[in-house]
C-alpha cells in the first residue's frame, strides 16, 4: 500500500472516530442531549461563584498558611458539591486565596449556597449543672458577661439556651455521616469516630453518666441527650427536629469536613436556562452563517480547489468538535467563539497556498510542481501563523480563568488541526490530480 493510501486510510478511520465520539451515549439520550458535549454555565444555565478566604478572621497567618487554607477548603467545596449531584461542576483556584465555582444546570440556589458556604463546626460539650435562671437579664436573656469562666452559652435549635463547658470533641474526628431513621420514622443522623476520637469518646460518655452532652453544630446546640452509659466504638446519633433535606444537607457537610477558614462571597450571578439557549442560537447562527460564507468565497474564488479547501475545513470542525468531545472539554460561549475563529484560521492557510499555487502556474510550470512548491513554500508562513496563535492561545490558558480557558483550549485545538488539514488532507486530495494538465484555481 503506498503512502498516499495509508493516508487516505488514517484520515477516513480518525474522521469516523471523531464522529463516534461526537454522538451521545445512551446516558447522553436518557439526559435528552443531542451530543456528548458538555455544556458550560453560560450555556445550560446555573451558578456562579467567587468566593475568598475571610483574611479579617485569619488575622496573623501568613500568606502560605492562607494559600493552603484556600487549597484544602476547595477539596472540602468540592466534596460537597459532589453531594449535591450538579453534574460536571467547575471548581477552581484563583490567585493566594480565591476560589471560583461554576455550577452548570444549577436550579435552587440559595440551597447550594447554603450547603457551599457553612463551617459545619462540631463540638461536644457538657451541658453545665449551672442553672441558667441565676445569670438572665432584665429582657430574660442569658447575660453573658455574667456567666463564669469555662463556661459558654450557645442557642438551641428548639428555641432553648444551653450553659456548657469546655470543648470535649471536635468534627476533626468524624470520619462518616449519614442520614437513618428513628423507631418513629423521624430522620436523624448517625456519625462515626476515628479510633483516637472513639476512645476519647468513650471515656467522655463513660465518666459523665446521667449528664447531658450537647452536640454542637455553627455554634448551636442541635441535641442535647442524657448519657446512659458508656458508648464505645465511636459512633453516635444527632437527634432533632430534621426535615428529611435538613437531615441530608446537615449529613453532607458534616461527612464533608469542616472548612479550614471561613469564606465569604466576593461575586455571584446566576444564568437562566433560557438566557443561555438564547446565547447559544445567536451563537449557532453566527457560526452556521460564518461558515457558509466562507464556503461559498472558496468555491466562488478558488473554484474546484477551493471546494477542496473546503471539505479540509468540514473535516477539521469534525476533528476539532470530536477532540473536545474524547477530551469532556467543557463548551462554553468563548469556545464557541474560538471554534468560529478557527474557521478563519484555516481557510488562511488554504489562501496561502492556493496564492502560492497560482504563482507557480504564471511562471509556466507543470500542475505537479506548482502545487509542490506552492505547498512547500507557503509552508513556513502558515507555521509562523500557527505557533505565534499558540503562543496566545498558551498564555490565556495559564493566566486566564474559566471561560478565557475555554476560549483557549478551543483556539489551541482548532489551530493544531487546521495545520493537519490545510497540509496533509487536502494535499492528499491534489496529489490525486496531479497528472491533470490543467488545475481549477
Amino acid at each position: 500500500m503506498t503512502f498516499q493510501k495509508w493516508m487516505a486510510l488514517i484520515v477516513i478511520v480518525l474522521t469516523g472516530l471523531s464522529v463516534l465520539v461526537i454522538l451521545p451515549s445512551d446516558n447522553d439520550r436518557k439526559e435528552k442531549k443531542v451530543t456528548s458535549l458538555k455544556l458550560g454555565l453560560d450555556i445550560q444555565g446555573g451558578l456562579h461563584m467567587n468566593l475568598v478566604v475571610d483574611r479579617d478572621k485569619m488575622q496573623g497567618k501568613t500568606e502560605a498558611e492562607i494559600s493552603e487554607a484556600a487549597d484544602r477548603a476547595l477539596e472540602i467545596l468540592r466534596n460537597r458539591i459532589d453531594g449535591l449531584g450538579v453534574s460536571e461542576p467547575v471548581l477552581e483556584r484563583e490567585g493566594t486565596d480565591g476560589i471560583v465555582i461554576q455550577l452548570p444546570g444549577l436550579t435552587d440556589v440559595k440551597h447550594a449556597r447554603d450547603i457551599i458556604l457553612s463551617t459545619a463546626q462540631l463540638e461536644l460539650r457538657l451541658v453545665s449543672t449551672l442553672h441558667e435562671s441565676g445569670y438572665l437579664n432584665k429582657d430574660g436573656k442569658i447575660d453573658v458577661k455574667r456567666l463564669p469562666a469555662g463556661i459558654v452559652y450557645f442557642p438551641g435549635k428548639e428555641n432553648r439556651d444551653y450553659l456548657c463547658e469546655k470543648v470535649l470533641l471536635t468534627g476533626e474526628s468524624l470520619v462518616d455521616a449519614h442520614v437513618e431513621t428513628d423507631s418513629l420514622g423521624r430522620p436523624q443522623i448517625s456519625f462515626t469516630l476515628n479510633p483516637e476520637g472513639g476512645k476519647q469518646f468513650g471515656i467522655i460518655t463513660g465518666d459523665n453518666i446521667h449528664r447531658q452532652l450537647a452536640i454542637i453544630l455553627d455554634d448551636k446546640v442541635y441535641s442535647a441527650p442524657e448519657i446512659q452509659g458508656r458508648i464505645p466504638g465511636g459512633r453516635g446519633v444527632i437527634t432533632g427536629s430534621f426535615t428529611d433535606m435538613e437531615a441530608a444537607d446537615l449529613a453532607l457537610i458534616l461527612k464533608a469536613g469542616a472548612l479550614p477558614a471561613p469564606l465569604k462571597v466576593t461575586g455571584q450571578f446566576q444564568v437562566g436556562p433560557s438566557l443561555g439557549a438564547d446565547s447559544v442560537k445567536k451563537e449557532t447562527l453566527a457560526a452556521i452563517y460564518g461558515l457558509l460564507l466562507v464556503l461559498l468565497f472558496m468555491a466562488v474564488y478558488y473554484r474546484l480547489s477551493g471546494v477542496i479547501a473546503n471539505v479540509g475545513l468540514l473535516v477539521n470542525m469534525v476533528y476539532l468538535v470530536g477532540a473536545l468531545a474524547y477530551l469532556k472539554a467543557t463548551i462554553t460561549l468563548p469556545g464557541i467563539a474560538g471554534i468560529i475563529l478557527t474557521l478563519g484560521l484555516s481557510v488562511d492557510s488554504n489562501v496561502l497556498i492556493f496564492e502560492r499555487i497560482r504563482e507557480e502556474l504564471k511562471l509556466g510550470k507543470t500542475v505537479r510542481a506548482a502545487i509542490q512548491a506552492g505547498y512547500n513554500r507557503a509552508l513556513v508562513a502558515i507555521i509562523d501563523t500557527h505557533v505565534t496563535t499558540l503562543i496566545s492561545a498558551a498564555v490565556l490558558f495559564q493566566f486566564g480563568t474559566g471561560p478565557i480557558k475555554g476560549f483557549a483550549v478551543t483556539l489551541s485545538l482548532g489551530v493544531a488541526l487546521s495545520l493537519f488539514t490545510a497540509v496533509v488532507i487536502t494535499k492528499m486530495i491534489f496529489d490525486a490530480r496531479k497528472e491533470y494538465q490543467g488545475l481549477s484555481i
